[in-house]
């Protein structure tokens, strides 16, 4: 990596990046990493797992040009972390607080005292809400069943109908949202999840009807296009 970001000898796209536009690249690399588990396939996850350390590499050598920190550093402070937050393992299990208790501690020793500190916000917009509500919940801020949220979906739909403008119908379908995420919480659903397999079944059913169509679906009303997918759902 050090070769690589050399001004004089590396190469020119590495040698120039920045933390900033690596960024997006460590979280697909993640992503992927995620891939290949949903799909079991252990040589891609190998390979995705060796994509995803490089980033971490790339990010740790881009702090030590500056003087930040080195891999090191990264590798020492996460083998810290894990024996402090399990005192039970490495420590005196007698005296270990819990792990929520070390980790609220460790929340405490920074700036932001905030429930909600330190909740990611590069994390996808369905996990990131799902963790906010919880952080929220663990204060007592939370609905005592389902049905709260659930009334919250309708009321929010209501809202969008009654918007005036864009804007107003943006910020009220975020709310819709929020609230789906938080009644999906409540049922023991993974939103982010639901939602990814919900892609990968559409994805599935339009390549079906794409495939048992006689010509191009450009051409076709509603109607017929509701047939193909029907005929889809039954056959994938």
């Amino acid at each position: 990596m050090a070769r690589l970001r050399d001004p004089a000898r590396g190469c020119e796209w590495d040698s120039v990046q920045t933390f900033e536009t690596i960024a997006p690249y460590t979280i697909e690399e993640a992503y992927e990493v995620a891939d290949a588990i949903a799909r079991g396939d252990m040589a891609d996850l190998k390979d995705e797992l060796g994509d995803l350390q490089f980033q971490v590499v790339f990010h740790a050598r881009m702090a030590e040009e500056i003087g930040a920190f080195t891999l090191a550093d990264v590798l020492a402070g996460i083998c810290a972390k894990m024996e402090r937050r399990h005192p039970h393992i490495f420590g005196d299990a007698a005296a270990s607080p819990g792990w929520e208790t070390l980790k609220a501690a460790e929340r405490d020793r920074h700036e932001d005292r905030s429930a909600l500190a330190h909740v990611a916000v590069a994390l996808p917009a369905l996990k990131r809400a799902e963790k906010l509500q919880k952080r929220a919940a663990r204060i007592g801020f939370d609905w005592p069943d389902a049905g709260g949220p659930r009334a919250k979906i309708a009321e929010e739909l209501a809202e969008i109908d009654g918007a005036a403008t864009d804007a107003e119908r943006a910020a009220e379908l975020g709310d819709l949202l929020f609230s789906v995420v938080n009644y999906a919480r409540h049922l023991g659903v993974d939103a982010e999840a639901a939602l990814r397999e919900a892609n990968r079944r559409f994805e599935t059913r339009f390549r079906k009807v794409e495939e048992i169509a006689e010509g191009p679906l450009n051409g076709l009303d509603i109607e017929a296009l509701e047939t193909l997918w029907q005929r889809a759902k039954r056959k994938v």
